[in-house]
């Protein structure tokens, strides 16, 4: 556990550092899960940090706690703000819905282009 939570926290580590560096509007620890990704995409997960990442998503419920109890502590400010609320978690919501479809049809079109091309070469 301690070897996969060391590559964890230097991945982290290594996105803070990149992009506090260059001053990039990205956090840190999504350019260090993206470093993550890579190092996965190439040589595939093993077991041992498989085995901590399923052990870390089983106590994934307690990250919402602090979430509960900052609703609580301003449940006054939700009452008096509550259709700026509403109307902006319905807002985000349907962009990221067309935002998500869009992308979608993007890599569908894509990756529908790459295979008629590979068809049409073999074919030749």
């Amino acid at each position: 556990m301690l070897r996969a939570m060391t590559v964890l926290l230097a991945c982290q580590l290594a996105g803070e550092i990149i992009a506090r560096s260059f001053a990039l509007p990205i956090p840190g620890p999504v350019l260090g899960m993206l470093a993550l990704f890579g190092m996965l995409l190439r040589r595939g997960a093993p077991a041992w940090l498989d085995d901590n990442g399923q052990g870390l998503l089983r106590f994934l419920p307690l990250l919402f706690v602090p979430a509960g109890v900052g609703i609580m502590s301003y449940v006054d400010l939700m009452r008096d703000e509550w259709i700026v609320i509403v109307a902006t978690l319905l807002i985000s919501t349907i962009v990221t819905m067309l935002v998500t479809a869009g992308t979608f049809l993007l890599f569908a079109r894509l990756a529908t282009g790459r295979k008629g091309a590979h068809d049409t070469a073999q074919r030749g």
